[in-house]
C-alpha cells in the first residue's frame, strides 16, 4: 500500500507477478465473504506459483491469466481494503499480459 491507502501496481511484468500473489495474500487478512474468498484462495494459489523463481516466461503467462480468471469471479467483498487489493491484484495481472 502507498501512504493514500492506495495498492501499488508496478509497471515493469515480473515486479507485477509478485505484487499479484502479495494483494491476493492480503485479502486473506480480511473479512471476506466465503464463496469470495475461495475464489480468491484459488488465485493466490496461483499466484505464488507464478512467482516462483526459475519459471519460465510462458508458464509465468499462463499462470498469471489462470489467476486473472479466478479474479473475474470473485465478486466485490463489501471490505473496502480487500476490494482495494482485489482491483490492484486485477492491474497486475494486465500489467503482466500486457493489456
Amino acid at each position: 500500500m502507498t501512504d493514500t491507502g492506495r495498492p501499488k501496481v508496478p509497471s515493469e511484468p515480473r515486479a507485477a507477478v509478485d505484487a499479484l500473489a502479495d494483494h491476493l495474500s492480503a485479502t486473506g487478512e480480511r473479512p471476506v465473504p466465503p464463496a469470495t474468498n475461495r475464489w480468491l484462495g484459488e488465485a493466490e494459489a496461483v499466484a505464488r506459483d507464478a512467482a516462483t523463481d526459475g519459471l519460465d516466461a510462458e508458464t509465468r503467462q499462463k499462470r498469471v491469466r489462470q489467476a486473472a480468471g479466478l479474479l473475474n469471479s470473485a465478486e466485490t467483498t463489501g471490505d473496502e481494503i480487500a476490494d482495494r487489493h482485489i482491483k490492484a491484484a486485477r492491474e497486475c495481472c494486465r500489467v503482466v499480459l500486457g493489456e
